[in-house]
């Protein structure tokens, strides 16, 4: 339904020029979209009335692509090619990914820069390809919807994500066609939504415990200022990892064994995944797991085993807890408020430990799947320009310190973690070597001492420095953060006044090259990719008519019709189904006309057979009392 244009009061006709924004939530089981409309902030819904999309996209060998309920359907016959919980690939290397776990149901290869490639029938794809088949769906829901393109998004990230995975985020969504105006932690997002702005002040804990992350977040809100004071987590901690404890419970008790096929364990993840869900709401679980051999098995779980097997991936969760608290200098007893965030976070044991580690009754009155991205979008409607009078102002922290490779291979911090941002901090530095004209510049991330156990991020040099002795040359490196949190540093020679810069890319996101290329190929083959999905849907459509008209003629077909009649029903059907041989969209649709206009007689006689039927031994008199 497209938007409408209000006038305000005493404006005259001028209307008031409503800007389209909208907030996502790239989750890593689910994603959503929300946006604002009439003051208030609403997730949208699919045509089907399904606001939460599964975050998983299915890769067929003719070139379709699927995404979401659709897609995870087809998890289990076809696991290599459905892709779920990509979120947690975003900005790693192969071996990043191998220490997630050994039974990722993938094919990982290396692509280019050290960025990993998910073998499928349709060729190797980044989880930045992936990720953006996700957002594109998103995209095409949100036009639908309100009936035009939005001037900007804001896109929600766990507060842990670091430089790599923050750039592969926007690289995902610029595939998907989308204007990015910033990306929001998501625990900020979840602040918003709850409305704990309204507040005068306070420290507030945010806990999200997602499917394939977890992040703690301290707030305060002091005088309209909304600052995060620290963050910590886990990016490779969830929900997931819950599900995979409980399907490894039920290999050991089923005797299944650790090398188990990929369809067998999509399988128990699944299983494992309902019988969590099912422990929410009822103190025991019983069910059947299907073998490889076809055999079954048969077993319960209640809620006293549960706690045992998952009760140590919970305690994780607490120490980056109390790690936020010491990083804020926050007394325990200073939190005021807890909320809660994520899928995982409907379960009883969840809200139980976290309640009793934070010595108070955590808010749950909010759906925790939909909150980010209501608060996400609250967000865009302010960037956008729609509230000009507000005064809520976010101050997001930068996950881990930034810094400098100093020589003896030592990390010198320049900008410490949980610093606010935007932030631009700036160190001199000076030359090692009598004579030296160069300077090597080695950009790391993280909190330890040893480059080598920090993260690296990007390399470049400075050249035309003026030949001096050791110590004399004024180098000033400039760090610079804005508020997506994306890195830029700048080096400069205080004499000659040279200069070198760069935009940090991370070893594990997309040179622009390569995004490049994928937004020309993207743009070449649309007509293609239309045409493909026009095809996509009539033929669904044709399989409908044809079951229904096939199923009433089997009721009625004999009694209603002429062999004359019946016989042009079927060439009509025969017809269709030819049609859908071919790769032509429209000759599916008249196709489909077609058979409706020859079946509409054959439609009427039923409706009237009825209408005859429910009439039969009734008078007028009955129908007015």
């Amino acid at each position: 339904m497209a938007l409408l244009q209000i006038s305000e009061p005493n404006q005259g006709d001028a209307p008031h020029q409503h800007r389209f924004s909208a907030g996502i939530d790239l989750g890593t089981t689910n994603s959503l979209v929300a946006t604002v409309r009439s003051g208030m902030a609403e997730t949208l819904p699919d045509a089907q009335g399904r606001h939460l999309l599964p975050s998983v996209v299915h890769y067929r060998r003719d070139g379709t692509v699927t995404v979401g309920a659709q897609a995870k359907s087809a998890a289990q016959g076809d696991p290599l090619n459905t892709l779920s919980s990509t979120k947690r690939f975003l900005g790693r290397g192969v071996n990043d990914i191998k220490r997630l776990g050994t039974q990722l149901p993938y094919h990982f290869v290396d692509g280019e820069k050290g960025m990993p490639k998910v073998r499928t029938v349709v060729g190797d794809l980044s989880p930045v390809e992936v990720s953006s088949e996700i957002l594109k769906h998103l995209h095409q829901r949100l036009k639908e919807s309100v009936g035009g393109e939005p001037e900007g998004v804001v896109i929600t990230v766990p507060a842990y994500f670091d430089e790599p995975q923050r750039q592969a985020t926007k690289d995902a969504a610029l595939l998907a066609g989308l204007n990015v105006m910033r990306l929001l932690n998501e625990p900020t997002a979840a602040a918003i939504a709850y409305g704990l702005d309204q507040k005068s002040e306070g420290v507030i804990a945010v806990y999200d415990f997602g499917g394939g992350t977890f992040d703690i977040s301290i707030l305060r809100l002091n005088r309209g200022v909304f600052e995060v004071l620290a963050t910590s987590g886990d990016s490779a901690l969830g929900g997931d990892d819950i599900d995979r404890a409980i399907a490894t419970w039920i290999m050991a008790q089923a005797g299944i064994d650790d090398d188990a096929g990929h369809h067998q364990m999509r399988r128990l993840m699944d299983d494992a995944c309902r019988i969590k869900e099912e422990l929410s709401d009822r103190e025991e679980s019983e069910f059947l797991i299907e073998k490889e051999d076809g055999t079954f098995w048969e077993g319960r779980l209640n809620r006293q085993q549960l706690h045992r097997i998952i009760d140590t991936i919970i305690r994780k969760t607490l120490v980056p807890c109390r790690r936020a608290l010491n990083d804020a200098g926050i007394a325990l007893n200073r939190v005021e408020d807890v909320v809660m965030v994520g899928g995982s976070t409907r379960m009883p044991r969840v809200r139980q430990l976290v309640g009793a580690f934070f010595q108070r009754e955590p808010h749950v009155a909010i759906d925790p799947d939909r909150v980010v991205a209501i608060g996400a979008a609250m967000q865009a409607d302010i960037l956008v320009g729609n509230k000009p009078d507000s005064d809520m102002l976010l101050l997001d922290v930068i996950p881990l310190s930034l810094g400098l490779e100093m020589m003896g291979g030592l990390a010198e911090k320049i900008i410490p973690r949980n610093t606010t941002i935007p932030v631009a901090r700036a160190q001199e530095f000076t030359t090692y070597k009598d004579g030296q004209t160069a300077m090597a510049i080695h950009v790391v991330q993280g909190e330890r001492e040893l480059v080598s156990d920090c993260r690296s991020l990007a390399r470049f040099e400075l050249r035309g420095i003026p030949a001096m002795a050791a110590g004399a040359a004024r180098i000033r490196v400039t760090f610079q953060v804005d508020a997506d949190g994306l890195l830029s540093v700048v080096a400069h020679e205080a004499v000659t006044g040279i200069e070198s810069r760069i935009e940090v890319k991370p070893s594990y996101g997309l040179g622009d090259d390569e995004v490049a290329r994928m937004i020309q190929e993207s743009m070449a083959h649309a007509r293609e990719d239309m045409d493909a999905r026009n095809l996509r849907e009539q033929n669904v459509e044709a399989d409908r008519v044809v079951e229904a008209l096939e199923a009433a003629l089997a009721a009625d077909g004999e009694q209603l019709l002429s062999p004359q009649e019946r016989q042009a029903i079927d060439d009509a059907i025969a017809h269709l189904r030819q049609s859908q041989k071919g790769s032509d969209w429209s000759r599916v649709k008249e196709a489909i006309s077609a058979l409706n206009r020859s079946s509409t007689e054959f439609a009427a006689r039923r409706m009237n057979a009825s209408i005859q039927l429910a009439l039969s031994g009734q008078n007028v008199d009955t129908f007015g009392e």
